[in-house]
């Protein structure tokens, strides 16, 4: 038990269920870095857009120093660009950066999800169902963004459920970046349907504990937004499904 030392008398014994907890706030920097994320995320700063701090902070409300700090984070998970001597800015859309991306992406989960198909938990498994349960009936009420958050923790679950901390790294690098074009292509009433879908599929796979069709699945799947993705910004036709080749 923790002891209190008060000016006088004797000290007073406080059990550990008195104890407050801790709380650690967050800071400015991090609150104007979850913000900015969100405007970028949802379009409302637009791909090529020049981020003026003095514009940002008056947005937000803080001085120009914790915008400077999110927009450093921000960099890192490659939805701002930052630029010597000029205004950072948020990155064009270019179609050949998208298809490496999706790439990568691909060829990670892919991994992933052959290594979680042997390794998820009958909990993460239970998890993985209620999520998809919840994503189909925001599918179905056509609420694209509750589906997009959940479509989100499924992915990671999978990744999570891999139970290999590298590809947990490598993929969280790189999945900032792809959220930046991954809502555009949901906006295809064709490529939703199909979406839900192949989450379907991918789920009763890792249900069946199927590494090879798990992995394959869930690699065409990222290979197929990819490829929406760059249709619907009227790029190159070019498919990242070339990702999906067999890593065993």
């Amino acid at each position: 038990m923790t002891e209190i030392r008060r000016p006088r008398g004797r000290p007073r014994k406080v059990k550990p269920e008195d104890a407050q907890p801790l709380l650690v706030p967050i800071g400015l920097h991090e609150r104007a870095s979850q913000h900015l994320r969100e405007l970028i995320l949802t379009g409302v700063l637009a791909p090529g857009q020049e981020l003026v701090e003095a514009d940002l902070s008056a947005t937000l409300g803080v001085s120009r120093t914790p915008v400077r700090e999110a927009l450093k984070l921000l960099a890192v998970e490659g939805l701002v660009e930052l630029r010597p001597n000029r205004s950072a800015r948020v990155p064009d859309l270019q179609a050949e950066a998208i298809t490496q991306l999706f790439e990568a992406i691909a060829g990670i989960e892919r991994i992933a999800a052959e290594f979680a198909a042997v390794r998820i938990t009958d909990v993460e498994l239970a998890h993985l169902r209620a999520l998809q349960d919840e994503m189909e009936g925001y599918y179905r009420a056509t609420d694209l963004a509750p589906y997009f958050v959940i479509n989100q923790q499924i992915h990671r679950l999978i990744v999570s459920a891999s139970r290999n901390r590298p590809l947990q790294e490598a993929h969280e690098s790189l999945y900032g970046r792809a959220e930046l074009v991954r809502r555009r292509a949901l906006r295809t009433p064709e490529r939703w349907d199909e979406s839900v879908a192949e989450h379907r599929a991918i789920f009763h796979a890792l249900e069946a504990r199927d590494a090879l069709r798990a992995g394959a699945l869930l690699c065409d799947h990222v290979g197929r937004t990819g490829t929406a993705v760059l249709n619907h910004l009227s790029a190159v036709q070019r498919s990242p499904d070339k990702a999906c080749v067999s890593v065993r």
